[in-house]
């Protein structure tokens, strides 16, 4: 049978109480995580959201209680009241390792039957179960803290915008749809049939309307969705910490961005971070990472031995650089016992895979080298790409040829899967990066057209303006990226705000009149009122919560996150929905083949 709460309040969470409070009698109710059955010894380990305690219950302990807490099992939910004392055996793995509580009063609330998985070992259990029970996972000690670390941080931002002068406005979670670079979600509307909300990707064109408006600067813990392929770092709801100022240049962004960066990390882990943060151009990035969300925790950076390989007779070498590629080269120090060959032709695989046509190496195991184009090269050859590698015994290195953007970018990648398979990646910093000088056009591999690589409303610079129309490759955005350990938290920019411009942005990204005025007309005809100088950016607080928190996927960061195919497992989500709905959306569902849901 179990029993009320009536007549207690809770004095303490578990993990608060410390060995200061020993002789002081508490209420705590909770979880039981564990129990022991000594005999003439009982102890629950209880937990709540804060910790782990231990009740102790024995032979001074009422028989009733007593025997009450010899029926209670695996998360039952129990009220206890008793003195706080210092254990005879204390546990230096928790924080509440010295006291324990010597239950007068006990109470069983709820109980529950014998769960799926045990919650404290939850990893050990396959993903499709504990997210099919996300409820009792939650209840895991690691996902509890990393929720509440989400929490803070979203407190803190809160905190410290609004020391800022920031305003928070909400803006509407159904709203027209405008390409912003993914697909929508869409919503039927009943009362307009045959049309449909998007839900949206981002803010964007609301706050910076709100600029129009004069509110100057505008905070929001805005909910994004986009309708993408997931990963690790991808889930297709999302929240970001959402901010546009107006009078502003990008200087005053990325300034204003930093001093929250400090504040949080010194508020989270205890940690200040020298500003400001350094800056990399997107070029240089490009160039010496391969990334533009580069890993600075380690060096391997990339080499261009373009010059050396176009005087080799290495076909392979010299048609990339005669085609106006490059030869770039990565330096994996005491690599050698690690990649043997079997390695390296995994790793050449992979490289395949992401776009390269092959990969060359040296690999100096033995007293000599060992190369793998080693007799296409004249006497000397390889010797002076070693010397100006600086390359050593024990060292591999890693070569790709092609096209630029190929070379960089495959390198780029191989350099973090080398990183993490010889585990240099050192452990406990906090390399921020700013990128800056992004490109505001890339073009389609395939079509060979222009795309906007930012959303349509990022502002050329003023010197880059007169290339708009014969040179998009040489056009540079007031675009800044902000990046963490190699993940990408922030994207921002200054927006175009003069409506001559903004028409031909759009014109130069294929769109005709019709097209512009159907989904942008609103916002090209508040510019007509005159509109601030404003810009802004959004920082990724899962993202930021996921590495603070040292997860591995923004599912252990999230309550209730999808999985791959954007299901959601506990509740089964999406489903499908009645006939009746559907006719008043005046939607038909028409079967695909194989398939024999509706």
């Amino acid at each position: 049978m179990t029993e009320s709460i009536k007549g207690l309040k809770r004095t303490n969470y578990c993990g608060e109480l410390r060995l200061s409070d020993t002789g002081k009698e508490v209420t705590l109710f909770g979880w039981c995580q564990r129990q022991r059955d000594l005999g003439n010894l009982i102890f629950i380990d209880l937990r709540d959201r804060t910790g782990i305690i231990q009740l102790s219950f024995n032979d001074t302990t009422d028989r009733e209680i007593f025997s009450k807490a010899q029926s209670v099992r695996s998360e039952y939910v129990v009220a206890a009241i008793g003195k706080v004392c210092e254990r005879e055996s204390k546990n230096k793995e928790i924080p509440t390792g010295e006291i324990e509580i010597n239950v007068k009063e006990f109470r069983i609330i709820s109980k529950s039957q014998t769960p799926p998985f045990e919650i404290a070992n939850s990893k050990r259990v396959g993903e499709e179960t504990t997210l099919k029970y996300r409820y009792l996972n939650l209840r895991n000690q690691k996902l509890t803290q990393n929720i509440l670390m989400r929490h803070k941080i979203a407190k803190i931002a809160r905190e410290y915008f609004y020391d800022n002068d920031f305003i928070e406005i909400e803006t509407p979670m159904m709203i027209k749809s405008t390409p912003e670079g993914a697909r929508d979600y869409v919503v039927p509307s009943r009362v307009h049939n045959g049309k449909f909300y998007a839900l949206p990707q981002s803010p964007q064109i609301y706050k910076q309307l709100c600029m129009v408006a004069g509110f100057d600067r505008y905070i929001q813990l805005a909910r994004c969705f986009r309708d993408e392929d997931l990963r690790a770092d991808r889930q297709p709801e999302f929240t970001q910490i959402d901010l546009e100022m107006s009078f502003v240049d990008t200087e005053d962004i990325m300034e204003m961005a930093e001093g929250f960066i400090s504040k949080l990390m010194k508020d989270t882990v205890g940690v200040d971070i020298p500003m400001p943060l350094p800056r990399m151009t997107f070029a240089q990035a490009m160039e010496k990472y391969g990334s533009d969300k580069p890993d600075t925790r380690f060096d391997m950076l990339i080499n261009d031995i373009t010059e050396w390989a176009g005087k080799t007779d290495f076909t392979v070498f010299k048609n990339a650089v005669a085609d106006g590629g490059s030869v770039k080269a990565i330096v994996a120090k005491n690599s050698a016992s690690t990649y043997t060959r079997k390695k390296i032709d995994k790793l050449t695989e992979h490289a395949k895979g992401i776009g390269a046509k092959g990969l060359a190496y040296i690999r100096w195991a033995e007293d000599e080298p060992s190369c793998s184009f080693n007799k296409f090269l004249k006497n000397g050859e390889l010797d002076a790409l070693i010397a100006e590698l600086n390359a050593e015994k024990g060292d591999c290195v890693f070569i790709i040829s092609g096209k630029t953007s190929i070379t960089q970018s495959v390198l780029g990648a191989l350099r973090l899967i080398i990183a993490k398979e010889l585990d240099i990646i050192p452990k406990g910093k906090w390399n921020y990066l700013w990128i800056t000088e992004m490109p505001f056009f890339e073009q389609d591999e395939e079509t060979g057209e222009w795309v906007a690589m930012h959303h349509p409303f990022t502002m050329p610079m003023e010197e880059c303006i007169e290339y708009l129309d014969t040179d998009k490759g040489k056009v540079r955005a007031k675009a800044f990226d902000l990046v963490l350990n190699g993940t990408e938290l922030s994207s921002g920019s200054m927006r175009i705000t003069d409506c001559n411009l903004q028409n031909k942005m759009f014109e130069l990204l294929g769109m005709e009149k019709e097209e512009i005025d159907a989904k942008f007309g609103f916002l090209v005809e508040a510019y007509h009122y005159a509109s601030p100088p404003h810009g802004g950016m959004g920082i990724g607080l899962d993202r930021l919560a996921m590495i603070i928190c040292g997860a591995d996927s923004l599912r252990d960061v999230t309550a209730f996150p999808k999985v791959q195919n954007a299901s959601e497992l506990m509740s089964g989500a999406p489903s499908v929905i009645d006939d009746i709905q559907l006719k008043e959306l005046g939607i038909n569902i028409s079967a695909l083949e194989g398939d024999n849901e509706q």
